[in-house]
């Protein structure tokens, strides 16, 4: 029994686009080719969005999957497989949309509420499968729905709560769903409209005025704000003008409040009742007639000097009966100086500040505006000094200045002056500051300041300020005499000068050690000094610098130069004729212990030998004087010993001369006879 699968074959009837709640079959067909007519068992497996939906067993190569009311849900992508004697046949992918779905259905937990209280809706739709969009509707008479939506993931209904406004009468609320299929976003039908009623906690409240109208400015005036309230539980009534809340009460039905009528009361008013989330408003505006126009208060001068009078002058325009008072504001409240309409005071600089008056009338006090008089002192000489305290500056730095006037009211105008050049403008109260960032060599003099206020005295003028320009030091050098080596026990002149700089100079010589140290200081109104150190020592020798500085405070420091004390030509002529006296000595010695030796060992031979050795030590340079026969001359030795010492000392350098000589040790041969 020999068979195959020629293909496995899926479609769906009556098309793959089916209304909802129609039927709906899946068939699923195996076309098997066999060497023989035998029965197959085929195991059919249909498949949706690749989970496992229907399976059955047939001898037959048809399969059908009946789907009797078909539903969105049903929407997706189908397959089937065929098993059969342990072979494996798959179809292809088919996609089935079921188009339309299900009518949501609408509940509410509430069919009457009051205003300020929330209504609980549920939208279901009980046959569709998740994920799922819901939107709910509120409708009003008369206005366009409102609709908010809510993604549901998980659950196949939604939930919304409403608040319930002021002006919700009756309000009726649907809903509807949404899902999304391959080819965009799929709607359902609306639900059942769900229906309201609201009913109203308290009325809008009623605000009116005793007297309603023709009010005029000292007539007493009635605010009455009242309404009806269902419930007599946490209402609250608030009247305000503006944004100030002008009275107040709670778990009350109305509201009253008077007044003594001004302008200022002219305006909008409002009466608010609130429970809980409910608030109603009702607005009321009022217009109070102007009994007498505001005063104006004049001065004769608004800045004047002090000692001079000043005249103040309280008037309303077209009234002339009314008590006036002047007065002077200030912080801790104003300050009553007459009750009248006109002032004359002999002003001082304490007199400045700012002045009203007022008028009543009919109890009605009206103010005028406030009036600014400045009263001047004139201002002292002003003075000008640097900021650091000394009158100098350090070139290429900047100076800094201050003028000062110790009197006079302020605003102060400072102005400040390099030569005649005007150089800058300060408005301040006792000093100012000016900045001179551009000092050149020449900038020794010629600053000045001036000071002046609204005072009728004038401008003030300070002193000239003359101002020291500091050169800083530049190019320290150090130099001696002599240069490089100084004999032992003789003087040198070590000579410090810089290229430029102002005086006074001080100069500081130093040695280089493992530390610094400090040889000589001075002070010198000059570009250099000379500094004389006497008997040099061999320890002297090493590296010396100068440092030199002024009132730039920076200083400037020399090169290093070297100074190497040595011995002096005759220190060396001792040393040498030491050492050639002490070897000729023992020379001479040898000398007279060998011949003696021999003569009493050879007699006359001897004495020839003798005479026969006397040449040799002529040609040698050897001189007997004839009362000393151990003593022998060595001036030649000496001379050229002290050539080779000195060549050999110069040769050496410092290292050498710089090593003290403690002891010389001198070896002397024994003469060969035979020479």
């Amino acid at each position: 029994q020999v068979f195959t699968f020629n293909r496995v074959e899926i479609k769906v009837q009556p098309s793959d686009k089916v209304k909802n709640g129609a039927p709906m079959s899946i068939i699923c067909h195996a076309d098997i080719s066999k060497n023989s007519d035998f029965q197959l068992k085929h195991n059919f497996t249909f498949f949706k969005d690749g989970k496992l939906v229907f399976m059955t067993i047939s001898d037959k190569e048809d399969a059908w999957y009946e789907i009797p009311v078909a539903k969105s849900s049903d929407t997706g992508d189908y397959e089937c497989r065929v098993k059969a004697d342990g072979k494996l046949g798959f179809s292809k992918t088919i996609y089935v949309w079921v188009e339309g779905m299900t009518k949501p259905t609408l509940t509410a937990d509430k069919k009457e509420v009051l205003e300020g209280e929330i209504v609980k809706l549920r939208c279901e739709l009980p046959e569709e499968v998740p994920p799922l969009e819901f939107f709910f509707r509120k409708i009003k008479t008369n206005s366009e729905p409102k609709e908010k939506r809510v993604p549901e993931q998980n659950q196949n209904f939604s939930e919304m709560e409403y608040y319930v406004k002021e002006g919700d009468n009756i309000l009726q609320f649907d809903c509807f769903g949404k899902r999304q299929v391959r080819f965009g976003w799929e709607s359902s039908q609306h639900s059942n409209k769900t229906l309201v009623t609201v009913k109203e906690p308290f009325i809008k409240p009623t605000l009116i005025t005793r007297p309603s109208n023709n009010i005029t400015e000292g007539d007493q005036i009635e605010f009455e704000c009242s309404t009806v309230v269902a419930q007599m539980r946490d209402i609250e009534i608030i009247f305000q003008k503006n944004r100030t809340i002008l009275n107040s009460v709670r778990d009350k039905k109305f509201l009253k409040y008077s007044t003594i009528a001004t302008q200022e009361d002219s305006g909008e008013y409002l009466c608010k009742v609130e429970q809980g989330a409910v608030s109603k408003t009702t607005k009321l505006n009022v217009f109070v007639s102007e009994l007498f126009p505001k005063p104006t208060l004049s001065a004769s001068m608004t800045k004047l000097d002090e000692n001079k009078d000043l005249i103040l002058n309280c008037s309303i325009n077209g009234l002339r009966r009314a008590n006036f008072s002047i007065l002077r504001k200030s912080s801790s409240g104003d300050i009553l100086l007459k009750k009248s309409r006109v002032l004359v005071i002999k002003v001082n600089v304490n007199d400045t500040g700012s002045y009203i008056c007022k008028a009543e009338v009919k109890g009605i006090v009206k103010e005028s505006k406030p009036v600014r008089i400045s009263v001047y002192a004139p201002v002292s000489k002003p003075t000008l000094s640097v900021v650091s305290g000394s009158p100098e500056v350090v070139l290429g730095k900047p100076l800094q200045l201050i003028c000062h006037s110790v009197m006079g009211t302020p605003p102060i105008t400072f102005t400040f002056y390099k030569g005649n050049e005007i150089k800058k403008n300060v408005t301040n109260d006792t000093y100012a500051t000016f900045l001179d960032e551009d000092i050149g060599l020449n900038d020794n003099g010629g600053y000045k300041c001036d000071a002046r206020n609204n005072h009728s005295s004038g401008v003030k003028t300070s002193n000239i300020l003359n101002v020291t320009v500091i050169v800083p030091i530049r190019d320290a050098s150090l130099g001696s005499v002599p240069y490089g080596e100084v004999e032992v026990g003789s003087d040198t002149a070590f000579l410090c000068s810089v290229k430029e700089g102002s005086w006074p100079i001080d100069f500081k010589f130093f040695k280089k050690t493992d530390h610094e140290v400090l040889l000589h200081e001075v002070r010198e109104y000059s570009d250099r000094t000379i500094w004389h150190k006497k008997t040099m020592k061999r320890k002297d020798t090493g590296t010396y610098y100068c440092m030199a500085s002024n009132r730039a405070s920076v200083d400037v420091r020399s090169r290093p130069i070297t100074i190497s004390v040595i011995l002096a030509g005759w220190q060396k002529g001792v040393i040498a004729a030491f050492v050639l006296t002490a070897m000729a000595g023992a020379g001479a010695v040898a000398l007279w212990w060998f011949l003696r030796k021999k003569k009493k060992a050879k007699g006359p031979s001897m004495e020839m030998s003798g005479s026969a050795l006397a040449p040799n030590l002529t040609s040698e340079k050897l001189t007997r004087p004839p009362s000393d026969g151990n003593y022998y001359s060595g001036s030649g030795y000496i001379e050229d010993n002290e050539n080779h010492m000195k060549s050999t000392d110069e040769s050496k350098g410092p290292d050498l001369e710089s090593a003290e000589v403690d002891y010389t040790e001198v070896e002397v041969s024994t003469l060969d006879p035979h020479r």
